[in-house]
């Protein structure tokens, strides 16, 4: 008997034993929130979740749901501000959301919800197309020592398990991690079309995500992360071809904040039949996920555990840009809003100093030193603000009073641009940089 054969064998003896107290309750409805776009790991575990329950009679209606951005962080922001207190919805999170929060500096972690379960395990495979040069491993590491920003990394979100693993195997064969040319993707199709079609010059994804189409032949696998060969799975690990790395990726389950004890060990039940389950069984062997079922204060250490290990290799391998506490590596979005506030700092400066009659009274009215208390005000505000009722409020009051400072004629109109701003500025930040802001009390509808 194989070692997940005997776990699931367990599994469903505990089941059988529990007494009628303890049995697992039916659910009429269970949301199932992916923090993801279609296509990836996240969205595949809870689509298996959602035919397991159905099938299983456990729950009779599994709507899923994706929300997709920053390696899960936007919609666990989303998912705490929205779901708090509901016992009819859980999240799948993972390894891969743990290193979204250290890489991005989220203001939300897995500290503010309620784990439930731990559900898999995942070894992670790199692959290149059919028409790619390299034909194995050997070969793509060779170019990789030589030119390593000419070779491209495509993956998962920024701090997520592919961009650690391409972190791993840099260290491993000489190459500073900081060198590695990771690209991200928000989702896993996406990420998988950027692979076939030659955008990136190697791709790393989890095993029953390249699957299909290393059989099909359209993407030819140069090795695989687990620590020795898997049975039925014709790929050379990363150490029997020298490069000494073992890694796995986990997924799991969360409830909201807030749920009731009572609620808490009801899902814990639940999802304990559902393991159990001749489905969830069959969805295991079909996509050659590891059997990783953990819950209970087990559970909440290991994730207390894992979440102090991915810092540290973040740290160490330099892709949590975020915590190296330099702008340049940050990215030049910080610069260029530095930048910006500096030149509007200067023309506020000149406006103010231009003129005698504008020192005495200032040009819309204000007197002496009033412009610049308004906007200090502003300043103080929007730090105090920021991160209990969120970045759009904060931001909103901080330009509306930066412009009643220069303009005393105009409040609503003021007030008008200044949401319209503010509103602007998250979505470009949350949703085309991905990089998450404070949603505060508006987590529910952004």
């Amino acid at each position: 008997m194989t070692l997940r054969e005997g776990t699931v064998v367990a599994i469903a003896t505990v089941a059988l034993t529990l007494p009628a107290s303890a049995a697992a309750p039916s659910f009429d409805q269970l949301r199932i929130i992916a923090p993801a776009a279609p296509g990836g790991g996240w969205d595949l575990t809870a689509r298996v979740m959602q035919q397991s329950l159905q099938r299983s009679g456990l729950v009779r209606i599994v709507p899923v749901e994706n929300v997709a951005g920053a390696a899960g962080t936007i919609g666990l922001a989303r998912f705490i501000g929205a779901e708090r207190e509901r016992a009819d919805v859980v999240m799948v999170s993972g390894l891969i959301m743990l290193g979204g929060i250290v890489t991005h500096r989220s203001p939300v972690t897995l500290r503010d919800v309620v784990p439930i379960a731990r559900l898999t395990g995942e070894y992670e495979v790199i692959a290149v197309p059919a028409a790619s040069p390299f034909r194995s491993l050997t070969d793509f590491v060779t170019a990789f020592k030589e030119r390593p920003e000419s070779i491209s990394w495509g993956g998962g979100s920024a701090g997520g398990s592919d961009q650690i693993l391409a972190g791993l195997v840099a260290d491993a064969v000489g190459v500073e991690p900081r060198r590695v040319n990771y690209i991200a993707f928000s989702g896993g199709g996406e990420s998988l079309s950027a692979i076939l079609g030659g955008q990136v010059s190697v791709g790393i994804n989890g095993l029953s995500e390249f699957a299909p189409q290393i059989e099909a032949g359209s993407l030819r696998a140069l090795a695989i992360s687990s620590a020795d060969r898997l049975g039925g799975v014709d790929i050379p690990t990363l150490r029997e071809q020298g490069v000494n790395v073992q890694f796995e990726n986990w997924r799991s389950l969360v409830a909201p904040p807030g749920v009731s004890d009572t609620d808490r060990a009801r899902l814990e039940r639940l999802i304990a039949a559902m393991v159990s389950s001749a489905s969830w069984r069959e969805a295991l062997a079909r996509y050659r996920w590891l059997d990783r079922y953990l819950t209970g204060d087990a559970f909440s250490r290991f994730v207390d555990a894992e979440e102090a290990r991915v810092r540290d290799i973040l740290k160490k391998l330099g892709t949590g840009s975020r915590e190296s506490g330099s702008l340049v590596s940050a990215g030049p979005y910080p610069i260029l809003v530095l930048v910006g506030l500096l030149v509007c700092g200067l023309a506020a400066a000149r406006s103010l100093g231009s003129g005698p009659d504008r020192v005495r009274t200032g040009s819309s009215g204000w007197s002496g030193a009033a412009p610049l208390i308004l906007v200090t005000i502003g300043l103080v505000l929007h730090v105090l603000m920021a991160e209990t009722a969120g970045f759009v409020i904060a931001a909103a009051v901080l330009f509306w009073l930066t412009a009643r400072a220069f303009d005393t004629q105009h409040p609503v109109r003021d007030g008008i641009c200044a949401v319209g701003v503010s509103v602007a500025s998250d979505v470009l930040f949350a949703h085309v940089l991905q990089l998450p802001l404070p949603a505060g009390i508006l987590a529910g509808w952004l």
